[in-house]
C-alpha cells in the first residue's frame, strides 16, 4: 500500500507546490484588506465566503458595500497576468470587485454594472453564464524587444492605485 502524497508536495499546474498556489488567493485577500484598513476604510470580513463577498465596507455616510477580492500570481502562463475567468455573477446592488495582478503589480476596481458591462458571458460549455474579463494584452518593449503586458486601453479607467473608489458613492 502506498502512503499518500502530503498536499506540500503535491504540484499545482502552475508547478508550484499545491499548498502555496491554493493560498495565494486568500494571501492576497487580506494583504488588500490591509491595506483597505491603512487608508481608513472600515472593513468587516465574513467567516464564511459561500456569496462571492471577501469584504464588507462600511462607508462614512453609513451605507454598506460588498468586496469580491480576485487574484492572479505571478506565475500564471504566458499572456494571461490579468485573465479573470469563469466568474459566476449576475448584477447586485452595492457590490464591488478589486482584481489584482501579482505579474503587473496593477489593481482594477469596479462595481458590478461595470463588470458585467466589460466581461464576457460564455454560452455554451462546462462554464456556461459565467463571465470573463482579460484587462490585459502583450506587445514588444521597443527598448529592450522583450514582450511586456500592459493593461487594455479601455481598462486603464479602472485602474486603482488606491480604494477610494469604495469610499464614496460613484
Amino acid at each position: 500500500m502506498t502512503a499518500p502524497i502530503p498536499s506540500s508536495a503535491k504540484k499545482h499546474k502552475t508547478g508550484q507546490p499545491f499548498r502555496n498556489a491554493a493560498s495565494f488567493g486568500k494571501r492576497i485577500e487580506y494583504w488588500i484588506i490591509g491595506e483597505m484598513l491603512k487608508e481608513g476604510l472600515d472593513v468587516y470580513v465574513p467567516l464564511v465566503d459561500d456569496d462571492a463577498i471577501d469584504a464588507v465596507i462600511r462607508r462614512k455616510d453609513g451605507t454598506f458595500i460588498t468586496v469580491q477580492i480576485k487574484a492572479r500570481s505571478k506565475n500564471v502562463g504566458e499572456r494571461t497576468a490579468a485573465l479573470f475567468a469563469a466568474i459566476p455573477h449576475e448584477l447586485r446592488d452595492n457590490y464591488w470587485f478589486v482584481f489584482y495582478s501579482e505579474r503587473m503589480n496593477m489593481k482594477w476596481i469596479m462595481t458590478s454594472d461595470e463588470f458585467i458591462e466589460n466581461s464576457h458571458q460564455n454560452m455554451s460549455g462546462k462554464n456556461k453564464d459565467k463571465r470573463s474579463i482579460w484587462f490585459n494584452g502583450r506587445k514588444k518593449d521597443k527598448a529592450t524587444g522583450k514582450m511586456i503586458e500592459y493593461c487594455k486601453k479601455q481598462f486603464e479607467k479602472y485602474i486603482a492605485p488606491d480604494y477610494r473608489r469604495l469610499k464614496s458613492n460613484p
